[in-house]
This record gives C-alpha cells, sequence and structure tokens, in this order.
C-alpha cells in the first residue's frame, strides 16, 4: 500500500535551494571574473590547469565535469584569448594536450587576489565556508548515487 505524498511547497525544497545557490554564486563569480573577460567554466578550467597542466582534453573535461561537446568549444576560445594552447599529441594525435599559456601562468595571482577579495563579500569564516562546501558535496554524492529508476511514484521505494 503506498504512503501519502507529502506535498513540499518550493522553498522547502532542496533543489530548487541549490538550483538558486547554483545561479546566484553563477552570477557572483561572472560579476567577479568579468574584468578578467573569463567565464565561470574558463575559470574552473584555469583553476584545474594551475593544479596540473598538461591535461588531455578527457582529462581536463573529467576534472572539472564538462563534456567534450561543451570543453572543447570553450578551450578553442580560451585558446583565442590567449589563455591556453593545444597541441595534438605527437604519439597519439586523436589526443589534443591542453596547457597554460604564459598570460595565465602571469594573471594567476592577480586573478585569486580578485576573487579571494571577492569571497571576503560572503562573510564566511574559513570554518563555516568549509562546512557548507563539505555539506554540498556531501549532497552532490548522494545524487550522484541515487537511482531515481527505483522511486515508485505511487509513493514506495522497490
Amino acid at each position: 500500500m503506498a504512503t501519502p505524498t507529502k506535498n513540499i511547497l518550493l522553498d522547502e525544497q532542496l533543489c530548487f535551494a541549490l538550483y538558486t545557490a547554483s545561479k546566484r554564486y553563477n552570477h557572483f563569480y561572472s560579476e567577479a571574473l568579468a574584468p578578467f573577460k573569463l567565464t565561470y567554466p574558463q575559470y574552473i578550467t584555469l583553476l584545474a590547469l594551475w593544479e596540473k597542466s598538461p591535461m588531455t582534453v578527457r582529462e581536463l573535461g573529467s576534472h572539472v565535469n564538462l563534456d567534450s561537446g561543451t570543453l572543447t568549444p570553450l578551450l578553442k576560445r580560451m585558446q583565442t584569448q590567449g589563455w591556453v594552447e593545444r597541441k595534438r599529441d605527437t604519439d597519439d594525435e586523436r589526443q589534443v594536450n591542453i596547457s597554460l599559456s604564459q598570460k595565465a601562468i602571469d594573471a594567476k595571482p592577480e586573478i585569486f587576489a580578485h576573487v579571494n577579495s571577492c569571497m571576503d563579500l560572503l562573510g564566511l569564516d574559513e570554518s563555516t565556508y568549509n562546512q557548507i562546501r563539505e555539506t554540498v558535496n556531501f549532497a552532490s554524492e548522494h545524487i550522484k548515487n541515487a537511482d531515481p529508476k527505483k522511486i515508485d511514484y505511487s509513493g514506495e521505494a522497490f
């Protein structure tokens, strides 16, 4: 027998809270990155490459959670803007290696200083910031591991 489904108001929905926070965070970052003419996906690409460069497109896509259909045009724009260099692998021409340009290496301290000063605007101490990040990561892992096919839409789980 199915249990009655509880109506959850919009402002009580976890999905809506995450959606709203994501939109606001993306807007916040777009404003913070505007002086560098970087989008948020370009910024996270630079973050990944500042950690490890060069990377193949596949490695980079896996690291920043972007598929090649999204990442390839993004990388072409970043190359045109002088942020990255794209080179075919000499051993396997099917692979493209992405590395930082000198512009990206030189701009890293300024970008970090600017973004970090913007982060101060959030008014979060390091402990609170880390706690929120861990909670969001926890929710993200649960979402990733959930199987919506196991839901009985009459109200019971299989």
